[in-house]
This record gives C-alpha cells, sequence and structure tokens, in this order.
C-alpha cells in the first residue's frame, strides 16, 4: 500500500515546490486553506478541530506543514492570526503526528535569530526573535519541541521562487518599470530557491523510509538549518537578478535606516548547513548557483 502524505499549504513557494517533488514518495493528500482553490481539498487553519480531523481521516505517514504566515510587516498588526497559524496549528500537528507515529516536517525560520551574530548561526545557538514574525515562528518550533515524536523542523531563509510573491519577482518587476532602484545593503544573509528546499526535504524523506537507510527516526528528529550555502546582501542579491534581464536599471544601495518598515529585520541571518550536511549528506549548492538554475527555468 502506498504511504500516505499530507501536504498542508501546496500553494505557497514551498508547497507548490513539494506537491511536485514528493510525488515519487507516495500518495499525495494537498490541503489548501484558500477557498479559491479548487485543486485542493480546503482547510480552516483557525479550526483546530478541523486539523485535528482530516489527520485522522487521511491517517497519513508524513505531515508537510508548507503553510504559515509570512507577511513580516503586516505580522506586526495581526498578532492573533499570526501566532494561530505559525505558533498553535504546528503544536496540533505535532500532537496528532505523534499519536499515528508520523513523521511531521515543519518550516521555520532565519527570524528567530537577533541577527547580532557575525558568523553563521547554528541550530544550538541562543534564539532571540526581534518581531512579532519572529517570535510566532519560534512559538511554533517549541510547540513541536513540547510534543515530541518524529519531527523535522528545518529553518529557512530569504526564500525565493518563480511563483508568489518574494524578492526575485519583485525586482524583475521593477526593473521594467523603474530606471532606478535602491536596494538595502546592510542586512546579510542566503537567497534560498523554493525548489532546493523541497527537493532537500524530500531527499531527508527518502532516506528515513527506505530499507537500507536503518534510522531510529526518533533520535534524529529536532531542529536542522536549510538553506543555500554562501552570503550576500539584499543588493547585491537583486544586482545578480537584474544582471540577466535586458533592461538594467541603475540600482544604488541605501542602508536599512533609509528604508524603514514596520518590523525590523535581522541585521545578519546567515544559517550554518553543516548539521544537516552531517546528519543526511545533503548540501544545497551556493546561492549563486541557485538563482542562475532559477533564471535558466524562468527564461525558457
Amino acid at each position: 500500500m502506498s504511504r500516505k502524505i499530507l501536504l498542508i499549504g501546496p500553494t505557497g513557494q514551498v508547497g507548490w515546490e513539494l506537491l511536485r517533488c514528493t510525488q515519487p514518495l507516495g500518495k499525495v493528500f494537498a490541503v489548501s486553506r484558500s477557498q479559491c482553490d479548487q485543486a485542493h481539498t480546503h482547510l480552516d487553519l483557525s479550526n483546530l478541530d478541523a486539523i485535528r480531523k482530516i489527520i485522522r481521516d487521511i491517517k497519513p505517514a508524513v505531515i508537510l506543514n508548507a503553510a504559515a504566515y509570512t507577511a513580516v510587516d503586516k505580522a506586526e498588526e495581526e498578532n492573533s492570526l499570526v501566532y494561530s497559524i505559525n505558533g498553535t496549528v504546528p503544536g496540533i500537528l505535532a500532537e496528532e503526528a505523534k499519536k499515528t507515529d508520523a513523521i511531521l516536517v515543519h518550516y521555520s525560520t532565519d527570524y528567530v535569530f537577533n541577527g547580532e551574530n557575525t558568523e553563521p548561526y547554528l541550530e544550538s545557538d541562543p534564539i532571540s526573535p526581534i518581531g512579532i514574525y519572529g517570535h510566532s515562528k519560534l512559538e511554533g518550533e517549541q510547540a513541536i519541541q513540547a510534543v515530541g515524536g518524529k519531527y523535522f523542523i528545518f529553518r529557512t531563509a530569504w526564500i525565493y521562487g518563480n511563483r508568489g510573491k518574494n524578492f526575485l519577482l519583485t525586482m524583475q518587476r521593477l526593473a521594467k518599470e523603474r530606471d532606478m532602484l535602491k536596494i538595502v545593503s546592510d542586512q546579510i544573509g542566503t537567497p534560498t530557491w523554493s525548489r532546493m528546499i523541497a527537493e532537500a526535504t524530500a531527499q531527508v524523506l527518502t532516506q528515513l523510509h527506505s530499507p537500507l537507510y536503518q534510522a531510529n527516526v526518533e533520535e534524529l528528529s529536532g531542529i536542522y538549518h536549510l538553506t543555500c550555502s554562501g552570503q550576500t546582501s539584499w543588493y547585491e542579491f537583486a544586482k545578480a537578478i537584474i544582471a540577466k534581464m535586458p533592461h538594467s536599471p541603475q540600482i544604488l544601495p541605501i542602508g536599512t535606516t533609509d528604508y524603514p518598515t514596520l518590523a525590523k529585520r535581522p541585521a545578519y541571518s546567515v544559517l550554518s548547513n553543516e548539521k544537516l550536511a552531517h546528519t543526511f549528506g545533503i548540501k544545497l549548492p551556493s546561492w549563486e548557483k541557485a538563482l542562475a538554475l532559477c533564471l535558466i527555468e524562468t527564461h525558457n
């Protein structure tokens, strides 16, 4: 019998890629919080009983939670909704997963750190979010850890892709509309293509379910950092994106203080991926290589 995989959030950047990457691993059931999405079953993430029911009805061996509240600035004004989706729901998923011995995969963020480091963050480094979004994601991590069982929390960062709302698509649009762009140059991180996240997730799940890989899943459970390698600024990232476009506007570097936002961003949020590489032998390519591959697909 085919293994059942429940994917929550199949229309987001990571979820859309997961829906494709996990097809060889089992029968995928995709549920979306969007009522307009007729391709997938609707699930209201504010209805905790509905979440429990759909898990109990499907009885998945794997739960992939790619749903999240990701509007960082708007989160400062919608505390209740943010904490429900990012904080409470992951705990419910963990409880249901533990009852049926399922594996829970959940995605978190570099925003659980305050950005004061000068070298890549380890999973064991102190956590200290500086905004509502980061606090809500940390609450989700802690809720899962409190339940225990078989779980993998993948912290990632600076996600982009060829769909949804992200920095790549914004730069491509603005480059066509403007002759000059001002981009923040003093925030450092690692751009990560959503497909790389999904493919790495599928590889981890393949190893965990392989008869050749006799792993104690609970012993391996925990938090793992999952980003492309290297580091850059938003300014340099923008330059790399626009360099591949026929129309190249002038790009000027500015400081964070010159571009005020409702939510404060970490100044440095590079994550160390050594734990993932050591445990599963998985190492994502450099952000430059991943971007090049993504842009090839865009142009084709």
